[in-house]
C-alpha cells in the first residue's frame, strides 16, 4: 500500500479503531475498526469504509442502510494508534438503532439515560429486522 499507511500504529489484528464525527457540529457518531484496505479505500472512494469484525470483511457505510458517510477530513491521533473521520453523514442516521449518533445515553445519578429519541424504525432503514451494519 502506501507510505502514510506505515505510519499508523495498527493492532495486533491489523486493526486501527476509527471515530466518526459530525464535519460540522463535531458530534461523535460512532466508533468503527478500519484495517489497511478499508483505510486506503475510505481515502480514494471520500466515503467511510470499515472492517467488520464480525462479519469478517469491508463494510461501506450505507450499503444497507443507505445512510453513506461522506469522507471530509482524515485525522491521526498523537501516538498514532486512533483516527477520526469528519464525515458528512447522508440521510442523519449513523447508528443502526435509528438514531444520529451511537452515543445516545448519558450517565446520570448511577444509571444509563437514553437522551436521544430514534429517528427511523430501524425495521424501516434495513427491511429486515434489526441488523449491525
Amino acid at each position: 500500500m502506501t507510505d502514510w499507511l506505515d505510519e499508523i500504529h495498527w493492532d495486533a489484528d491489523g486493526l486501527v479503531p476509527a471515530i466518526a464525527q459530525d464535519h460540522q457540529t463535531g458530534r461523535i457518531l460512532m466508533m468503527a475498526w478500519m484495517n489497511r484496505e478499508a483505510l486506503a479505500l475510505t481515502v480514494a472512494e471520500g466515503r467511510a469504509i470499515y472492517w467488520s469484525r464480525s462479519r469478517g470483511r469491508l463494510w461501506r457505510k450505507g450499503e444497507e442502510s443507505g445512510h453513506v458517510q461522506k469522507l471530509h477530513e482524515l485525522r491521526l491521533d498523537c501516538d498514532a494508534d486512533v483516527v477520526t473521520l469528519q464525515v458528512e453523514q447522508l440521510g442523519g442516521i449513523a447508528c443502526h438503532t435509528g438514531r444520529q449518533s451511537c452515543f445516545y445515553r448519558v450517565f446520570d445519578n448511577g444509571n444509563w439515560k437514553t437522551v436521544d429519541a430514534v429517528i427511523k424504525d430501524p425495521d424501516a432503514i434495513y427491511h429486515k429486522g434489526h441488523s449491525h451494519e
